[in-house]
């Protein structure tokens, strides 16, 4: 096994080169917030998917939890990068701040998006569905310091006290007030343009009544060289509560309103073979520190979702504006009767901008193929710079390479939700009832509207291309635009979508202690109601896009939508979702357990375009996925030594959709592992780590079969992490490792990723009392690591064009933080 290493230099407190966390000053000495005799924080309380509250030591379930510091040092660039440290979590975090691929033990990602894993904050879900198109959950979600930490259960009752979650979830804790002081901390990047502020302040104002405000405002171009500030925006959170006697009441509100840069597969060049391929750069495009993405393409001419001429700004990006209020609320409503509610309603609107490379290849075989569509001609067609500083001269890059390129542009016009979950618990001596109802609306209601450029290959502000009749000597596409649609995939993608999915979930859990045995079981029956319409690409002759009053080449054929003749969605369907569990303290400081569990996963837009029948019917086998997992685990801490170890085994149901290659998936998932996390402190050094073993396969599928007993693409058999340090009270310092071993590009495993491991490194430095001054240099030598690629093989011995993304290159920030 081949291994690359990359080394990095810093801090641990970026989120794009922006803190995400800084460490609380405050924060207890040891790793994981536990105590010298506690270094994995197994008395740690578990609230996420969970009926009642218990510590880790004590529950039957799969849970990890970060702290401020644990987060901070892990040097996270993005929200994604932060679940690289949680064991049992695969998290393809190359896209920006947004649009991650995320699985859970070996559960596919056979589209993007995280399926069978919800994102939450304060145990209520960000999105119902993980895996809604261009709609990724983490999108929506920013970890900044109002986050007090983050606790993730895999797998067990994730299945029953969560709809739509049978593979986990990731709960974002926010902070309450209980704790009273603040923090201001100013971010700046030293060798690439990014500058971010973040605040958060907590406090009493009366004796049973407290509040916590905080936030973040960032500008910046990001890590890679887009020509234009590709993240701006900011985001503040509040909270206000109230305690009473036997409970208390809590109002939440938020507002995001962040533009982040979507960054897509890029090209690439391969040479070597499918089992030991060499990923490079091209000339003048740098797979580390470069994007498709330019200032010389900034906007573009087009339709809207209702037909009508538009221009779009790119530099939109992955642009959520959401606007979120909530209530929790916790009473005894008599003596061993308690009472919880929590509602939350999300207002969500936005963009997903982005260049698509959708082919790469010679200039004049990709323009002479353009020419031929736009005037029914075969021949050899000239091309020029549609713009930049070459504007109008012939077409002279250094790597003779055209990127066929499908703006990927869709509108976001409601992604609004809500979501209440009421329950009520009584206790019976030494077991606890739970009863529940979970009731939530997710709209998805948006256009796409897909337009073709021609682009150079170039980093650092690529020009637009234009191709010109050889004969006539006229301009046969626009400012580079040669489609209004993507002809290339069949002018497959102009869409309009607008349903709603109503999901109703009664629920109960038993739990009983019985001495050193703790039991627990729970069922869920998820109804999910489905309505809305659909509709397609229409395409005309000769419609006028641009105004300028006559019929363009490009104008020749048109896409639209199809508003006219929508198709129906109406359906209902429901699934029955249970988890049991046994947990046994064999001593204060050890303990073994064991689950099992069947979780449903209730499909949603994905299926539309080629599941629905016309009459908005779905069948069950269809809308339902299935997930049976059992688990098997032991903690155990000694001294300043902490293990939690997991055995599993699932057997996943899956059918989806990927926009990128049209196709449909319709498979059975099989995969068993085994996830470490481990923590030891001793003197002035600390160490926390993680590692997930996965042996998963392709055990049916039912549209390509020859992909049976393969392993799922992108899925490694190895990923850890793990972060020693160094404190010497003024100064603290140590490493964050990353890595995984090699993996395939695509489910017929030819095409092979090599392993790679990213060194980041943190050194704070304390001059005084509440202060602290940071340095972050990551990816020092530039390493590449693949986590995605369009292609599935290469031609051995030859130059391989293909579109892949790699971890970013090196960027180097500062960051001064004070605490009051």
């Amino acid at each position: 096994m081949k291994l690359r290493h990359a080394f990095a230099l810093g801090v641990a407190l970026t989120a794009f080169s922006s803190p995400v966390f800084a460490q609380d000053s405050d924060a207890p000495a040891a790793a994981d917030g536990g105590s010298k005799k506690d270094a994995l924080g197994l008395d740690e309380i578990v609230v996420t998917a969970s009926a009642r509250p218990a510590n880790r030591l004590e529950t039957s379930v799969s849970v990890s939890a970060l702290d401020n510091e644990a987060v901070a040092e892990a040097a996270p660039r993005t929200t994604a990068e932060i679940f690289r440290q949680i064991p049992g979590i695969r998290s393809e975090s190359t896209g920006g701040d947004g649009n991650a691929n995320i699985a859970v033990r070996g559960l596919p990602v056979a589209s993007g998006g995280a399926k069978f894993l919800q994102l939450q904050e304060d145990g209520m879900p960000v999105m119902q569905f993980g895996d809604i198109a261009f709609g990724n959950a983490d999108i929506f979600l920013r970890a900044d310091q109002t986050v007090k930490s983050i606790q993730a259960v895999r797998g067990g009752s994730a299945s029953t006290l969560a709809s739509n979650a049978p593979g986990g979830v990731i709960n974002f804790i926010s902070k309450d007030g209980s704790k009273e002081g603040g923090t201001i901390m100013a971010t700046v990047g030293l060798d690439y343009k990014d500058y971010r502020l973040d605040f958060d302040y907590g406090a009493k104002i009366g004796e049973n009544t407290r509040f916590n405000i905080g936030g973040f405002w960032r500008e910046g171009e990001g890590p890679r060289r887009a020509g234009y500030n590709g993240n701006s925006g900011y985001q503040i959170k509040a909270n206000i509560t109230q305690e009473f006697d036997g409970g208390y009441v809590r109002l939440y509100a938020k507002h995001l309103d962040d533009k982040a840069i979507g960054y897509l597969p890029m090209p690439m060049l391969v040479t070597g073979s499918n089992s030991d391929p060499k990923y490079s750069s091209f000339t003048n495009f740098d797979i580390l520190q470069d994007t498709p993405h330019s200032a010389l393409f900034t906007s573009a001419t087009g339709l809207d979702g209702n037909n009508n001429r538009r221009v779009t700004d790119i530099r939109d990006g992955m642009h959520p504006v959401v606007t979120s209020l909530g209530l929790e609320a916790q009473f005894e409503v008599a003596d061993g009767v308690k009472l919880e509610e929590r509602f939350r309603w999300n207002s969500v609107k936005g963009r997903f901008v982005s260049p698509f490379p959708a082919e790469v290849g010679n200039a004049s075989a990709i323009g002479n193929s353009v020419g031929e569509l736009l005037t029914g001609n075969a021949g050899s067609y000239n091309l020029v710079y549609a713009n930049g500083p070459q504007a109008g001269q012939a077409f002279n890059n250094a790597n003779g390479l055209l990127m066929r390129t499908h703006l990927f542009n869709v509108e976001i016009n409601d992604f609004g939700s809500f979501t209440n979950d009421i329950k009520l618990s009584k206790d019976f001596g030494s077991a606890t009832l739970t009863a529940g109802f979970y009731k939530a609306r997710q709209n998805i209601d948006m256009d796409w509207t897909w337009d073709s450029f021609l682009m150079e290959v170039k980093g650092n502000n690529a020009a637009l291309v234009n191709v010109v009749d050889p004969v006539s000597g006229k301009v046969l596409t626009q400012g580079g635009l040669y489609a209004y649609g993507v002809p290339a995939w069949g002018n497959c993608c102009q869409r309009s979508y607008n349903v709603s999915y109503d999901i109703n979930a009664p629920y109960a859990a038993l739990n009983a202690e019985l001495g050193a045995l703790s039991l627990d079981g729970s069922v869920r029956w998820d109804n999910v109601s489905a309505r809305g319409n659909y509709a397609g690409t229409l395409q005309v002759s000769n419609y006028e896009v641009n105004g300028n009053g006559t019929i363009d080449p490009t104008e020749r054929s048109v896409s639209l939508i199809d508003n006219g003749n929508p198709s129906p969605v109406n359906y209902n369907v429901n699934y029955v979702s249970w988890s049991i569990g046994a947990n046994y303290k064999l001593n204060d400081n050890a303990a073994v357990f064991a689950r099992a569990s069947r979780g449903g996963r209730a499909n949603a837009d994905r299926l539309l375009f080629g599941v629905v029948q016309p009459d908005g019917s779905v069948r069950k086998e269809d809308a339902i996925d299935y997930v049976n997992q059992y688990e098997l685990g032991v903690k155990y801490r000694s001294g300043g030594f902490g293990l939690f170890a997991t055995g599993f085994f699932a057997r996943t149901e899956e059918q989806n959709f990927e926009a990128t290659t049209q196709k449909f998936f319709n498979r059975t998932y099989k995969a068993k592992g085994i996830e470490l996390e481990a923590a030891y402190r001793s003197g002035i050094f600390d160490l926390r780590a993680g590692a997930t073993w996965t042996d998963a396969t392709i055990a049916k599928d039912a549209i390509t079969p020859a992909n049976e007993g393969h392993t799922p693409r992108r899925q490694a058999k190895l990923v850890y992490q793990f972060t020693p340090a160094i404190d010497l009270d003024q100064v603290r310092f140590g490493l964050n490792v990353v890595g995984t071993t090699k993996s395939y590009a695509q489910d017929d495993n030819l095409l092979v990723f090599p392993g790679y491991t990213q060194v980041n490194a943190f050194v704070n430095f304390r001059p005084m009392e509440n202060v602290e001054l940071s340095i972050n240099a990551n990816n020092l030598f530039n390493v590449v690591g693949i986590t995605e690629a369009e292609e599935g093989s290469i031609t051995p011995g030859v130059n391989n064009y293909v579109r892949a993304r790699s971890i970013n290159g090196r960027t180097v920030s500062a960051s001064l933080r004070f605490d009051f």
